[in-house]
């Protein structure tokens, strides 16, 4: 999945596929996280947000089925 940089101090670059409603998260660590059933208006909300940081924490990260993928 291609994913885009953002400015963030905890994420690096974050993908979405609209077929499956699959999010997928890279975070500054180099880790890499996928959610499960997240809406393309929750990720254009995510993309959209003045933090994406912060729209994921109280928004994603609780709220999806999550597979560490690296």
């Amino acid at each position: 999945m291609k994913r885009k940089s953002v400015q963030s101090s905890n994420l690096a670059s974050i993908g979405y596929d609209s077929e499956t409603l699959l999010l997928e998260i890279e975070f500054n660590d180099g880790s890499v996280y996928q959610y499960s059933g997240v809406s393309e208006k929750t990720y254009q909300d995510l993309m959209g947000a003045s933090s994406h940081g912060k729209f994921f924490h109280k928004h994603i990260k609780e709220n999806y089925p999550t597979d560490k993928i690296s």
